[in-house]
């Protein structure tokens, strides 16, 4: 458990060192705005490209990752979609839920898995980023048009958006550099390596800035049932699938660590565009960043990653 603590820890302060800067609202004006776009544009894009590019893909088993990882996030959305009707919730809410549910926030999981593994942590969370970030992004497009709250004019703008997600691009962009021989020619390799190492620090960061306390008090049973099965279940299911398809090692435990990951702070965005409860989008973004740092560990350690 210490050992997990002692990888985990310097993480959350950096989280907590965000969201006491946006208490503080320094250094103030639209900086943190600005930063996260230049952090979600540039830097983390630059780490994954820089990850995939160079790295020794073969070594990931990614048919066995994509089945643990994408058939829990399918389960999981499909699950909570048939019980819509059982849980009362009003369309809006729902979807906020949905988003608690399916989505998971990037940075802590690339940090973390850097965090556990080393080079080879980072090379397994990139390879999980290229397979979910776009099921996520379907998934819950697909809840907000299922449950009415999305115009017509708002899903075309979802489509190309979808098409210009930065973190899709770059994996792809990545993978075709590492297939084709290229990789990171010359000076590229230390630049775009630079610039990625940025991004982890910068986005924990943010993700504290994100963070809203003050929502929490009107969360209600939406957020407990998102953050319980999100924080809980999730990593059950990805834990019986892990040892249903024979997956271990560090890419189990990859796996493990991103299947209890908090919702990303993405998802408030997407709430306020496509109709969604952005007020309860925050509060479970809050909610479960915060729950996380004591679920996070417990679950690790309980699964036995070292």
């Amino acid at each position: 458990m210490s050992d997990i603590a002692n990888a985990l820890g310097p993480l959350f302060l950096l989280i907590l060192l965000g969201a006491g800067l946006g208490w503080a609202r320094f250094p103030g004006g639209d900086f943190w705005p600005r930063l996260e776009r230049f952090i979600y544009y540039l830097l983390f894009p630059a780490m994954l490209v820089a990850t995939l590019a160079t790295a020794d893909v073969s070594q990931v088993p990614v048919i066995r990752l994509g089945v643990t990882l994408l058939g829990t996030m399918t389960l999981m959305g499909a699950g909570l979609w048939l019980m819509r009707h059982r849980l009362q919730l009003a369309p809006a809410a729902f979807t906020s839920a949905f988003q608690g549910v399916v989505r998971f926030n990037t940075y802590v999981g690339v940090a973390g898995a850097t965090a556990l593994h080393g080079a080879a942590g980072t090379t397994v969370a990139a390879v999980a980023v290229a397979l979910m970030v776009p099921a996520a992004n379907i998934l819950c497009v697909l809840a907000f048009i299922a449950s009415g709250t999305l115009g017509s004019a708002s899903l075309g703008r979802s489509a190309m958006a979808l098409l210009r997600n930065p973190l899709i691009l770059a994996c792809l962009l990545g993978i075709a550099l590492n297939l084709g021989g290229i990789g990171l020619p010359g000076w590229s390799s230390e630049a775009i390596g630079l610039l990625g190492n940025a991004a982890l620090p910068l986005g924990l960061v943010a993700v504290g800035v994100a963070l809203r306390p003050q929502a929490l008090w009107r969360s209600g049973k939406a957020f407990w049932l998102s953050s319980g099965l999100k924080l809980i279940v999730t990593p059950l299911v990805v834990a019986a699938l892990a040892w249903a398809v024979g997956l271990h090692g560090a890419d189990r435990d990859v796996a493990l660590l991103f299947a209890a990951l908090p919702t990303a702070t993405s998802a408030y965005i997407l709430a306020r565009q496509l109709g969604g409860d952005a007020e309860l989008m925050a509060a479970v973004i809050t909610g479960q960043t915060l729950l996380a740092m004591a679920t996070l560990p417990l679950l690790l350690h309980t699964f036995g990653v070292s």
